[in-house]
């Protein structure tokens, strides 16, 4: 039995069938990888990705490598394979380091909108004077359902996003703090802390938690960073992005 997969389910009150449903799969085979068959990456990813949960807690033999490519372009400091293995810890540091501006571009980010101790981060930073930007996915927006069913999660995803909207209600009347809803297709999620940036890389088919993530430092490359921080402005600034009401 795989205890983890059984539990993560229960919390999410997901059935077999709902997951079965929602992955293109049948029951059985759900049932299948509760017994503790292990399925294939795709379906591990989506998994994990439906359940909020890293693959490595529901299967802890598939840690993969952290180690840094030999040469890595000047400013890249950290080159993180999955989004999951960054710590709670070093997220939590990252944006406290923040003393000018905080930006967030996402479509749910719900790992951030789900942690207290973030919220309490933001909040904080905000009243100090920081500036907070944070865009989310509108969950009416076509880009966002494609990008749930891209992800194997289907409306998951939106669900997602109405969730971290209630959970974001009480920062949205924090001075300091702005949220927007954008309708753009997202190739990236930008995540930034005055020069340093954390950018997590869209993979088709692939939940944002198991794709790559690239730490960025502005003070030393600002050229790489550049096409970040102008994506970021745009989406921003342009009419798709309307107030978070």
């Amino acid at each position: 039995m795989n205890e983890p997969l059984r539990r993560a389910l229960a919390a999410s009150r997901l059935t077999d069938t709902d997951v079965a449903a929602r992955l293109g799969v049948d029951p059985k085979t759900v049932r299948r990888w509760i017994a503790g068959t292990r399925p294939y990456p795709r379906h591990r990813w989506a998994l994990a990705g439906l359940v909020g949960v890293p693959e490595h807690q529901l299967w802890p033999d598939t840690k993969a490598t952290t180690e840094l490519p030999a040469q890595a372009p000047p400013g890249v400091r950290t080159v993180y394979p999955h989004r999951w293995q960054i710590p709670r810890e070093t997220w939590r540091a990252f944006f406290e380091s923040a003393k000018y501006e905080i930006d967030i571009l996402v479509y749910s980010g719900f790992f951030l909108a789900d942690d207290t101790g973030m919220l309490k981060i933001l909040e904080r930073k905000a009243r100090a004077g920081v500036a907070v930007r944070i865009l989310l996915g509108d969950p009416d927006c076509p880009n966002v359902k494609q990008r749930g069913i891209e992800e194997g999660i289907g409306d998951a995803m939106v669900a997602k996003i109405r969730n971290v909207l209630v959970l974001y209600r009480p920062l949205a009347d924090v001075e300091g703090v702005q949220i927007r809803l954008h309708q753009t297709v997202l190739y990236n999620s930008i995540y930034r802390a005055d020069e340093h940036l954390l950018v997590n890389h869209h993979v088709y088919g692939v939940p944002a938690a198991n794709a790559p993530v690239t730490r960025i430092d502005n003070t030393i490359n600002p050229e790489l960073t550049k096409t970040y921080l102008s994506s970021f402005e745009f989406i921003w600034k342009t009419n798709s992005a309307r107030r978070f009401q």
